[in-house]
């Protein structure tokens, strides 16, 4: 197949890539530049920014498009405009973080999706694109967004649309880091400060599954709403980093500090102490690990094992441990201040 891939540089982006070429597909990629990528002779690069240069992608015919970065709907509108003419499918990679009420497990496609006021959609139009966006640079109103992207690229393509929603998404080049810090912060072995409840659910998907899938997907013109992420209800947060000491060899001891102890030490949820949603401070939010993907196994998605995921991203976390810091997590000093205090209080 001739496949384009909107963006195509960082984390997911670089795994598609990676899984196209492996199933031997011809391979263009549209992005800014901004991210340095390895050498790719047999890759077609198309430079320029999606929110302004559109037209570059004129004159081309592809069989499918790969959006793996699309976070404003008049920008995911302008492309499925765009590529029309040129393509039979549009895939849209959204997010889990499209559902507007996480209080409940077991949420499936059909679940209701977050809106945004007027006001808050002129903010978001507000923000500058020019430099580097995320899923951080729209804040509360990226989920919302995400349904909106997804919405518009089915408004102007009715049925040529396969929306992928991952969850957390783990791994290599993975550069929120929210479970390389617990693979590596485990591995460095010593006192562990783990957060609430040890026997409470986790779920994520390791990147290379998710991306060979999308891939399989796209070549069987699949099209439809998709939650993509790990099953529900199987590995606990013991469990992965039980785990995590097992792969590393690690002396680790871990130590589990109840969420009214953190809450008070003002730590922060899910960027600070990773994978952690408080339960009783964050009720809204405990769906958000129990997401039903019973649809996506069905269409052939399936999971590596725990262990070989923490040992490849361990792999290269060794790698690039020299040139970046982890972007999420405690700080040693800041977690050994926690562990000093909550013994102190027991």
């Amino acid at each position: 197949m001739k496949l384009l891939i909107l963006g195509g540089t960082r984390f997911l982006g670089y795994h598609l890539v990676t899984a196209a070429l492996a199933r031997q597909h011809d391979l263009t990629l549209f992005h800014r530049g901004q991210h340095a990528v390895a050498a790719l002779p047999h890759v077609e690069m198309i430079y320029g920014d999606r929110h302004q240069d559109v037209a570059k992608l004129h004159g081309h015919q592809w069989d499918a498009v790969i959006d793996t970065s699309g976070y404003l709907p008049q920008s995911v509108r302008a492309s499925a405009e765009a590529l029309a003419e040129a393509i039979a499918q549009y895939t849209f990679i959204s997010s889990l973080s499209v559902y507007a009420d996480y209080r409940v497990s077991g949420l499936d496609e059909t679940a209701p999706v977050a809106t945004l006021t007027s006001e808050q959609l002129h903010q978001a139009n507000a923000i500058d694109t020019s430099g580097p966006v995320s899923s951080e640079t729209y804040g509360t109103m990226y989920g919302a967004l995400k349904a909106l992207c997804e919405q518009a690229a089915e408004d102007v393509l009715p049925g040529r649309v396969l929306r992928i929603r991952p969850g957390l998404i783990v791994g290599a080049y993975d550069y929120t880091d929210r479970f390389t810090y617990w693979a590596a912060r485990v591995a460095r072995g010593g006192e562990v400060l783990a957060p609430g409840r040890p026997q409470r659910y986790v779920q994520f998907i390791d990147v290379r599954d998710l991306a060979d899938w999308i891939v399989r997907m796209v070549e069987q013109r699949h099209t439809g709403i998709y939650n993509a992420t790990g099953l529900p209800q199987t590995v606990t947060l013991a469990t992965m980093l039980e785990a995590c000491r097992t792969v590393s060899a690690s002396d680790a001891s871990l130590t589990w500090v109840s969420e009214s102890f953190l809450l008070a030490e003002r730590v922060t949820p899910w960027t600070e102490m990773p994978l952690w949603l408080p339960e009783e401070a964050m009720p809204h939010m405990q769906g958000l690990m129990a997401i039903d993907c019973q649809k996506a196994q069905a269409a052939g998605l399936r999971c590596r094992a725990l262990h070989e995921t923490i040992r490849d991203t361990l792999w290269w976390h060794a790698a690039q441990e020299q040139s970046r810091t982890l972007q999420a997590g405690l700080t040693a000093d800041r977690e050994q201040q926690l562990l000093q205090k909550w013994h102190a209080t027991q």
